[in-house]
């Protein structure tokens, strides 16, 4: 008997060593997919702030249309393509929303070479207020885009590591794409003297 509970004393064991490897790898894993789902909602949280900046940077380039535009009557294109301009809806994918932050880039440039043009625009308080604003709205929208860059570099570096990435496969999680500056500020900047 003393040769079967010596056994049976090893078989409980081994299948307690089991057990608790088992253990370790399913709360490793649920470790994993929470972390991934927690990031995930990080990465949603910083999208919507990019959502804020360009509600904010969009109603400015409204404002400073609605000053300048008594002064802009041969830039009717420039007026339509600003009025025209839809926001994007909260759902919308990243590429949409900086396809709109471009597009508005090109509306407030195109602003501000009226401004240029019209002194009396040029001098109006209401411009130059509104002006410095824009200038704090596109800070926003800067720190946006680096905190929204910042957590998907996280998450993207989180769900490709071994062994993170066999729960990432499991769960679908996919790469996410990062909100890019527009062409215009990547093109080399001229100076005329």
């Amino acid at each position: 008997m003393t040769i079967l509970a010596a056994n049976l004393n090893g078989l409980w064991i081994t299948l307690g060593v089991i057990a608790f490897i088992i253990l370790v790898i399913v709360l490793w894993a649920i470790g994993v997919s929470n972390t991934i789902k927690r990031m995930r909602i990080k990465v949603e949280e910083s999208e919507s702030g990019i959502d804020v900046a360009l509600t904010q940077r969009f109603d400015m380039l409204n404002k400073m249309f609605q000053v300048a535009k008594g002064y802009m009557k041969h830039e009717k294109e420039t007026l339509e393509k600003v009025v025209q301009m839809r926001q994007p809806s909260k759902t919308s994918s990243i590429e949409e929303k900086q396809h709109f932050s471009d597009e508005i880039e090109k509306g407030l440039q195109a602003i501000n070479v009226v401004v240029e043009q019209y002194p009396d625009l040029k001098a109006s308080e209401t411009m130059s207020n509104l002006q410095n604003a824009t200038v704090r709205v596109e800070e926003n929208l800067q720190a946006a885009r680096r905190i929204y860059n910042s957590n998907v570099a996280q998450y993207n570096r989180y769900i490709v590591v071994f062994p993170n990435s066999i729960i990432a496969n499991r769960a679908n999680a996919k790469r996410l794409e990062y909100f890019e500056a527009e062409d215009i500020k990547r093109q080399d900047v001229k100076f005329d003297f």
